[in-house]
């Protein structure tokens, strides 16, 4: 169903147009507001009947929903619960997550949606409209299946193979639950419009045996194509989007670390397009950073940071963090010197066969480790490096649980006073260790931030509040200053200053906490100067015209939606007799079938 967004002339009132009446209304959640309908929306739009008679309030529906919300025993039945309400009435739920965002966020994002991926084919509820399977079996049609989306012009959209769901590996279809909640988040935390944002699967098969043989699977029931093929899926995918979406910002998600490298390079240059896992990550961990050095009162250039893992993610946050380095007043060359990885078959160096890229860049000399004191030179562990290296930051995007131990803490604790030991991994089973753990093994010093939500931790009395590394501090920002600024490239200049926005969103009393992050509250405030930072650097950089600079906190202010009821009215489609339609954008998020049209007189 399709509607309009418009504001009546005579009072300036924005109101929701519509070109049907009975419970086609109810069925679409865009215009669907189930006992919140007015006596005279119910009268006019034939709705007598279909609905309680009762007329409610958004807050009295907001009391219900959260009451069946608490009844649900587990986690995942809460998951359930909210993506059944997201499917009948969008307004209401994105009030109940903003109302209650830091009890929500675990619920629609990380933790719970992993498990929800790993169930994906067991809980699938249908109903459609909720995304776009993109099979390889369509690939001589992909034009055609993204035309078959709501409306033919979104402003964002995330995209993920399945390959990589957040540390759970290979979950084929079922990884549609991350674009899904991503673009959620984008809502939620940035205001950018839910009528306007697209999640996509590429469902190129999948190597999970335990998905194959589950007869209830809801993929494609093959293994995955690789190689030559696989790239030629994407290339008609990417070369889709641009032909059916010409404005579109296309967001990778979840893609095997190769892939998610080599597409990002691909075609950054041809569209709008960013990765998450890589430059999101990246941004939001640099911003902990920077809040950090506030409470050690350290400059950047001294530190010294050694990664458990080398995905991704690993690749990401070095790059950003040399460019930091580098601002700072360094030499690329000697801020990658203060970078050392370890993976599964330890510290990373130079005589290692076949070395990737990125693994290559960062890898030591075997030189440098002749004088350490180890077990096995031909793999030098954690605990080692760390011994040697003497590094101010540990950080943990390995997926690998207990990967910090007791030793490893206490070692960074005995080399500094406050050392920042972010175990990033999730969801929570993955991560390198509890915050609990990172806290009391370090005397309570260490300055934690984690991946995963992490109740406070009360050491000696004193608590800490655990700030949570959450992308979603960053990313759902920079996708609103692209939408605003209607920015034609994303550079990583942008992520570096959407990091320090984020970092000057954190107040004196976050870290007197102990925490690094503001409070999940505050996040909206957060997307909104992330946006300003993306479109300012954009600008600067010829990506944006200048005249989006103008009244530019406003602009942005103002383009981001907020869940709230609008008045229905019917209006078959067709321009109103005697009246003139003069249609504009709907703060930055403009449809053609999900637009606001002002009526401008007679």
């Amino acid at each position: 169903m399709s509607f309009s967004i418009k504001v009546d002339p005579s009072t300036w009132q924005r109101y929701i147009s519509v070109p049907v009446k009975g419970k086609a209304i109810l069925m679409d959640p865009f215009t669907n507001k189930g006992t919140a309908f007015t006596a005279r929306e119910r009268d006019e739009l034939d709705l007598h009947g279909l609905v309680p008679p009762a007329i409610c309030t958004l807050e009295e529906q907001l009391e219900r929903v959260y009451e069946s919300f608490l009844a649900k025993p587990t986690p995942l039945e809460k998951f359930i619960y909210l993506a059944s309400l997201h499917d009948r009435n969008e307004t209401l739920f994105f009030r109940l997550v903003h109302e209650r965002i830091d009890e929500m966020m675990p619920i629609v994002y990380t933790p719970v949606v992993g498990e929800a991926c790993q169930k994906f084919s067991h809980i699938y509820r249908g109903g459609g409209g909720r995304g776009l399977y993109v099979g390889y079996d369509q690939r001589n049609n992909i034009e055609k299946v993204l035309r078959n989306f709501h409306t033919t012009d979104p402003s964002v959209i995330v995209v993920t193979d399945g390959e990589r769901i957040l540390g759970l590996g290979d979950q084929g279809a079922g990884g549609m639950g991350i674009p899904i909640g991503k673009l959620c988040l984008y809502t939620i935390c940035a205001g950018v419009s839910p009528y306007s944002t697209l999640p996509i699967t590429l469902d190129v098969g999948t190597d999970n045996e335990e998905r194959l043989k589950d007869r209830l699977y809801l993929g494609l029931r093959q293994k995955r194509i690789r190689g030559d093929a696989y790239q030629d899926f994407i290339d008609r995918f990417v070369a889709a989007v641009r032909k059916v979406y010409p404005h579109v910002l296309l967001q990778w998600e979840d893609f095997l670390k190769g892939n998610a490298i080599k597409q990002l390079d691909r075609f950054r240059h041809r569209l709008p397009t960013f990765n998450d896992d890589i430059q999101g990550t990246a941004a939001v961990v640099l911003a902990g950073i920077y809040g950090a050095l506030r409470l050690t009162g350290k400059a950047i250039r001294d530190q010294r940071l050694v990664f458990a893992g080398a995905g991704a993610s690993a690749h990401g946050i070095a790059a950003l963090f040399v460019s930091a380095l580098v601002e700072d007043g360094l030499a690329a060359e000697e801020a990658r010197s203060r970078i050392w990885t370890v993976d599964t078959k330890g510290l990373i160096l130079a005589d290692r066969m076949e070395l990737e890229g990125f693994k290559a860049l960062y890898a030591r000399s075997r030189e440098e480790t002749n004088a350490w004191r180890v077990v096995d030179r031909a793999q030098i562990t954690l605990e080692e490096t760390v011994a040697h290296v003497k590094p101010t930051i540990l950080i943990g995007v390995s997926a690998t649980p207990d990967t910090f131990t007791e030793s490893i803490v206490r070692l960074m604790a005995t080399m500094n006073e406050r050392p920042l030991v972010f175990p990033l991994s999730n969801p929570t089973s993955r991560s390198e260790c509890t915050a609990e753990d990172a806290i009391h093994w370090s005397d309570g010093r260490a300055i934690v931030a984690t991946g995963s939500p992490f109740d406070p931790v009360v050491h000696d009395g004193k608590q800490h509040r655990i700030g949570q590394c959450n992308n979603a501090f960053v990313f759902p920002g920079v996708g609103l200053g692209v939408c605003v600024g209607r920015t034609r490239h994303v550079s990583d200049a942008m992520f570096l200053d959407g990091a320090k926005a984020l970092a000057a969103n954190v107040t004196p009393d976050d870290l007197a906490e102990g925490s690094v992050y503001p409070k999940l509250s505050r996040i909206r405030g957060c997307s909104h100067a992330v946006a300003c930072a993306v479109i300012r650097r954009a600008v600067a950089e010829g990506y944006a015209d200048a005249d989006i600079l103008t009244n530019l906190e406003e602009s942005v202010r103002n383009a981001m939606w907020f869940p709230e009821y609008l008045p229905l009215r019917y209006e078959p489609w067709g321009e109103p007799e005697g009246l003139r339609i003069r249609t504009v954008r709907d703060g930055a998020f403009e449809t053609p079938h999900v637009e606001e049209t002002v009526l401008v007189g007679r």
